[in-house]
C-alpha cells in the first residue's frame, strides 16, 4: 500500500511539473479603475526603500531562513546545535528583542534625502514573528514579557509607517503568506519538512482553513490600524493554489506539492475595502493579484511589458549582518538609472541592527545617492521607458511631455568627456538640449552615426560623478 501511495505521489507530482513547466503565465491587467491609478503614480515614484528586520538581527543572521529545515546556502545555520535546540532559541529571540535606538524617523528622513518615494516595511517574516501589535499571536513584538513591549514605540510598524508618511513618503507593508511559528501552518504534531506547510491540507481542512482565517486577521489588522498604506506586498510565493504552480516554485518543495490555497480574492477584497487603489503585490504567483512583478537582486536584460520593481539590497544581505559591505553609490545610481530606462522601479534594502539603528554606511550610501538626485531627479521621476532604451553608455528616459533625457554614466573617478554620442534616438530639428546642473544649451550635431554632444570644458572641470543627464526637449518620430 505504502509503495502504491508513493507511487500515486510521484505521478501527481509529475503531472503538475509537467504542466508547470509550460509557457509562464502572462501578466494579468488590472481592472479596478482606483488600482490602475495607484499604479500609474506608483509607476511614477521610481524609487524606494524595503526594510528587513526582526528579532533575528540580535544574532546577524539571515532573517527566518536558517530555521528553514533545507540544505540551501542562505539556511545554513550553527551545526553544533541540533536543528530543534536551534529553532528554540531562535524563537527565544523574540523575548530579547530591545532596540532601544529605534528612531524611524532617522531612517525616514535619510530615505526623504536620497530621493526615495515609497517605503516597504516587513510586517512579518517567515518565521511569523510579527513587528505589529496583532492580536492573533503572542509571538509579537508588544507581547507581555518582550524586552521592548514597554517601550512607548513597541507596536514599531506603526512608528514606521507614520515617520516615513511624514516625511512625504508613500507606506507600504511587507507580510509573509507561510508562518513557520504558526501551529496552523506548521502543525507541532509533525516535524517541518521543507518551507512549506507540513501536514496534508486535504486531510486536515480544519487546520488549513484556521490558518487562511489567521492570515485574513492579520492583514484586516494592518488594513484598519495602521493609517495610510498603498502596498501589500506579499512574500512567500510557494503559498498559492495548486493550479498556479511553476517550474520555479515546484523547485521550492522538496515534499509533494499541496493546494495552499489562502483565498486571495477574498483577502484583496478585503484590504481594498479598507485601503481603495491598494496595490497588491502576490509575489511571483502570476495572476491578477500580482498588479507589479518583483525581480530580485537582478535587473532584467531588457524592458518588461508589465509594471515592475527590483527588489535589491544595499549592502550584501537583506538582514542586518555586522560589518555588511555595502555596494557604492555609483554602483547604486548606475542601477536605478538602468531599471528606470528600461521602465521599471527600484527597491532598495536596508536591515537595521538589533539596538535599532542602520550602519552608518547605509546614511552615507544614501547621502551620495541624495546629492545626485537633488541634480537629475527630473530624469527619473514621473518617466517612462522610450526606445531604444540604451546604446552603450547612455540611457533615456521620456517625460510625459514629450521631452527625454540621455543619461550618460561615468565610470568611477571618470571625468565627463569632451564628447557624448548615441545612436537610435534623434532631437528633432530645432530640440534643445541642456544638461541638467548647468546653465547653457549645449551644440549637437548628428552624423553617420548618431548623434554627437559636445560637452563644453566649463562643465568638464565642474567635477560631476556617478551619471548626467542632458534633456532633449523634443525628439523625432521613431
Amino acid at each position: 500500500m505504502r509503495k502504491l501511495w508513493m507511487a500515486l505521489g510521484c505521478a501527481l507530482a509529475f503531472s503538475v511539473a509537467a504542466s508547470a513547466q509550460e509557457k509562464e503565465s502572462p501578466y494579468v491587467p488590472e481592472t479596478d479603475k482606483a488600482v490602475l491609478q495607484k499604479l500609474d503614480e506608483w509607476q511614477d515614484w521610481k524609487f524606494g526603500m524595503i526594510i528587513h528586520w526582526g528579532p533575528y538581527s540580535q544574532w546577524g543572521v539571515v532573517e527566518s531562513w536558517s530555521i528553514c529545515p533545507e540544505d540551501e546556502g542562505w539556511t545554513a545555520r550553527n551545526p553544533k546545535i541540533p536543528y530543534f535546540e536551534y529553532l528554540q532559541k531562535y524563537e527565544a529571540l523574540g523575548k530579547t528583542f530591545n532596540p532601544v535606538r529605534f528612531v524611524p524617523e532617522k531612517w525616514a528622513k535619510a530615505a526623504r534625502e536620497a530621493g526615495m518615494k515609497y517605503m516597504v516595511f516587513t510586517t512579518k517574516h517567515h518565521d511569523g514573528y510579527c513587528m505589529f501589535d496583532t492580536k492573533q499571536t503572542d509571538y509579537r513584538v508588544t507581547a507581555p514579557g518582550v524586552a521592548f513591549s514597554s517601550n512607548q514605540r513597541a507596536n514599531i510598524a506603526k512608528e514606521v509607517f507614520e515617520a516615513f508618511r511624514k516625511e512625504g513618503i508613500h507606506a507600504g507593508a511587507y507580510f509573509s503568506k507561510p508562518d513557520w511559528h504558526s501551529d496552523a501552518y506548521w502543525w507541532n504534531y509533525f516535524p517541518p519538512r521543507d518551507r512549506n506547510v507540513n501536514y496534508d491540507v486535504k486531510k486536515y481542512p480544519e487546520r488549513w482553513n484556521q490558518f487562511k482565517q489567521y492570515t485574513y486577521n492579520q492583514i484586516e489588522e494592518l488594513m484598519t490600524g495602521y493609517g495610510k498604506l498603498e502596498i501589500l506586498w506579499l512574500d512567500g510565493g510557494w503559498v498559492r493554489p495548486l493550479k498556479q504552480q511553476t517550474k520555479e516554485s515546484l523547485s521550492w518543495s522538496k515534499t509533494l506539492p499541496q493546494d495552499q490555497d489562502i483565498d486571495m480574492a477574498r483577502i484583496a477584497s478585503m484590504a481594498r475595502s479598507h485601503q481603495p487603489g491598494l496595490i497588491v503585490v502576490d509575489r511571483s504567483v502570476h495572476g491578477p493579484f500580482e498588479n507589479y512583478r518583483t525581480p530580485e537582486q537582478e535587473i532584467p536584460a531588457k524592458p518588461l511589458d508589465y509594471p515592475w520593481e527590483t527588489c535589491m539590497t544595499m549592502g550584501g544581505s537583506w538582514s542586518y549582518v555586522p560589518n555588511d559591505k555595502y555596494k557604492s553609490v555609483n554602483t547604486l545610481i548606475h542601477n536605478l538609472v538602468d531599471i528606470v530606462a528600461k521602465g521599471g522601479n527600484y527597491l532598495l534594502n536596508v536591515g537595521p541592527g538589533p539596538d535599532g539603528e542602520l550602519h552608518e554606511a547605509a546614511y552615507t550610501t544614501m547621502k551620495g545617492i541624495g546629492a545626485w538626485m537633488q541634480v537629475n531627479s527630473d530624469a527619473i521621476y514621473g518617466t517612462r521607458a522610450v526606445a531604444p532604451y540604451k546604446d552603450g553608455k547612455v540611457c533615456f528616459t521620456r517625460k510625459k511631455d514629450g521631452s527625454v533625457y540621455a543619461i550618460y554614466l561615468l565610470d568611477e573617478h571618470e571625468q565627463l568627456p569632451a564628447t557624448i554620442s548615441f545612436n537610435g534616438l534623434k532631437p528633432a530639428r530645432g530640440a534643445r538640449l541642456q544638461m541638467l546642473g548647468a546653465k547653457d544649451n549645449l551644440v549637437w550635431k548628428t552624423n553617420v552615426s548618431g548623434v554627437e554632444v559636445k560637452i563644453p570644458e566649463s562643465l568638464r572641470q565642474k567635477g560631476f560623478q556617478h551619471a548626467v543627464a542632458i534633456r532633449i526637449s523634443n525628439v523625432e518620430n521613431m
